[in-house]
């Protein structure tokens, strides 16, 4: 399982990077100065995909606490980080265009960031008292 919680840091650290450059490059392009959720999905990607697992990693090597049902767990997480992701990008896509959104289209969008964090907290939570049990 070690290997698996590395694989997912590097996946995640390629697609934090892909989301900088495409960050960066987009807004310079679109000539788009302001602030823009764009920016966020950078750090979500590496502080809860890279180095969420690479902590993972670290606590399987130590703890050895990956079994039955943690699978299901990580899907969770990674559904819910992805979801978050989508919303992130739906959101600064809009800001960087200048889109008009109503206020139905507006609280669609945060409430798929919303669903996404949502997901993703209570599947964290659910694998640090995994680890903490086999902690103790």
């Amino acid at each position: 399982m070690a290997r698996r919680y590395a694989n997912l840091a590097v996946l995640y650290a390629v697609i934090a990077m892909c989301f900088g450059v495409f960050y960066r490059e987009f807004t310079k392009f679109s000539h788009f100065t302001g602030q823009t959720n764009l920016s966020r999905l950078h750090t979500h990607y590496f502080l809860l995909g890279m180095f969420f697992f690479l902590a993972l990693m670290l606590a399987e090597k130590v703890l050895s606490f990956s079994g039955r049902n943690v699978g299901r767990l990580l899907i969770g997480y990674q559904a819910g980080l992805n979801i978050t992701g989508l919303g992130f990008l739906l959101r600064g896509l809009t800001q960087v265009w200048g889109t008009e959104l109503s206020r139905g289209l507006d609280a669609s969008i945060s409430g798929i960031a919303g669903i996404g964090h949502i997901l993703l907290g209570v599947c964290m939570i659910l694998l640090l008292l995994r680890i903490r049990k086999r902690a103790v």
